[in-house]
């Protein structure tokens, strides 16, 4: 009996498997796995882009917000300024320029008599006094002449003796007529004759004594001794053209400048009316007072290249500050302007057109106001217009300033830079005298009188 496939009896039955296996279907897995890694780098970068660029954003648009906030609830912020006030005070007008200093009297020392030189009795650069000894030169040749001349007078003074003696006989005896007068005239011409040769021995002695004195020479002057020219020990004579020595006085000295000729007549008034023009005399840089004076002449005609007449003031040196030969900056003080307006020089604005300050106003808002000037001395100008004394004017900070600008001013109660104190002319220190830098915008310092 035939037995049926399992299949046949039962349709339900899986179909038969063969024997050879099928190859398995392509995995897909790995190329989901690159998906994912890519996916998952690009998360990573926004992340950390992200946490870099959003906190200062935020910051940013927080600040933005909150500086909107400001503004909206104060209005334009307000700009810090240094400010100072203008014044009312006292400047001074000076004629300034370069001097020379020259001293009132200087002696070249020379040998009035011919010898050895024997000794020196000064130091190179010492101050010596009028009088004091200085040099010795042998004075036994002068010595010995007028020893030999003191002798010669007493022999011939002996003999104008006698003959006077004869003189009184010879007229007691013409008086009797025992002589004749032709001998008593005769007589009467011996006594002047003897006179003559008398007077003339006193004239040797005298010039041996000059002789004696001149060998032992004395300074004429109080001054400084300049280097020693001869040595002790040389032969000196009255006829070398060389000097021994200089002696320069010192104290007190002169210096010599010059002023344009239109500035003569102003200081010519004054010094004609018997005033007493003081002179300040400072270093190269004008910031050192080497020496107070006044005024002392004036030379008599004016230089024509130059255009200018120089002038001579005299100056008490006892410190020596002032040196024969300098050069000096001289400020001539001709007048003091009392009780005008004062403002910083600082404060000062220049433009094309006009001078101007920035103003502030009471309710902390600046305005340009046009001023004149008339005075500049060092940090002191002269207000003729445009401000009182008490306003507030802005002195730092002009560059971020319009026309109402609203600034918080800091009050400063220096009218100057630092260090602009000086001392002026007549010995009082007057403030803003010391020349300052000149600033961009601003007006400089200055010694004169503004046109």
């Amino acid at each position: 009996m035939k037995q049926e496939s399992p299949t046949a009896l039962h349709p339900a039955a899986p179909p038969d498997i063969p024997t050879k296996h099928a190859p398995p279907p392509p995995k897909q897995k790995p190329r989901r796995s690159r998906r994912v890694w890519v996916w998952l780098g690009i998360l990573i970068l926004l992340a950390v882009a992200a946490y870099i660029f959003w906190p200062k954003k935020t910051a940013s648009d927080a600040g933005q917000g909150a500086a909107g906030a400001g503004r909206k609830g104060r209005g334009p912020t307000a700009i810090p300024v240094v400010g100072a006030k203008a014044r009312k005070g006292n400047i001074p007008v000076y004629y300034v320029n370069l001097g020379g200093v020259l001293p009132i009297y200087t002696v070249t020392v020379r040998s009035r008599v011919d010898g050895q030189l024997m000794d020196v009795h000064y130091k190179e650069g010492d101050i010596v006094q009028k009088g004091s000894p200085l040099i010795e030169i042998d004075s036994r040749p002068y010595d010995a002449v007028l020893v030999q001349a003191q002798g010669q007078l007493i022999r011939d003074q002996a003999l104008l003796d006698n003959a006077r003696i004869d003189l009184t006989r010879y007229k007691t005896l013409v008086a009797q007529n025992a002589v004749p007068e032709q001998q008593l005239a005769t007589q009467e011409a011996l006594v002047k004759q003897d006179e003559g040769i008398v007077k003339t021995d006193q004239g040797m002695i005298d010039t041996a004594k000059v002789n004696v004195v001149y060998s032992h020479i004395t300074s004429p002057i109080t001054g400084r001794v300049g280097l020693r020219l001869v040595d002790p020990g040389n032969i000196v004579h009255a006829a070398d053209t060389n000097g021994m020595l200089v002696i320069t006085q010192i104290d007190p000295i002169s210096v010599l400048f010059s002023l344009p000729e239109d500035q003569v007549p102003v200081v010519l008034q004054k010094l004609n009316a018997g005033q007493h023009l003081p002179v300040d005399a400072f270093d190269r840089s004008s910031n050192v007072l080497l020496a107070h004076g006044y005024l002392a002449t004036v030379d008599n005609q004016i230089d024509p290249t130059t255009g200018s007449l120089r002038w001579r003031a005299n100056f008490d040196n006892p410190g020596y500050k002032l040196f024969p030969n300098q050069f000096v900056n001289v400020r001539l003080l001709v007048q003091m302007k009392q009780g005008v307006t004062l403002a910083p020089t600082a404060t000062i604005q220049r433009n094309a057109t006009n001078t101007y300050v920035f103003l502030v106003k009471p309710d902390s808002t600046v305005t340009v106001r046009t001023v004149n000037i008339g005075t500049v001395e060092g940090n002191d100008s002269e207000i003729t217009s445009g401000l009182q004394p008490g306003d507030t004017i802005v002195m730092t900070g002009v560059d971020k300033l319009t026309e109402g600008t609203k600034v918080i001013a800091h009050v400063t109660s220096d009218t100057g830079a630092p260090g602009s104190s000086r001392p002026a002319a007549g010995g009082a220190p007057i403030k803003g005298n010391t020349p300052a830098a000149s600033k961009s915008g601003n007006g400089g310092g200055g010694t004169h009188k503004a046109s």
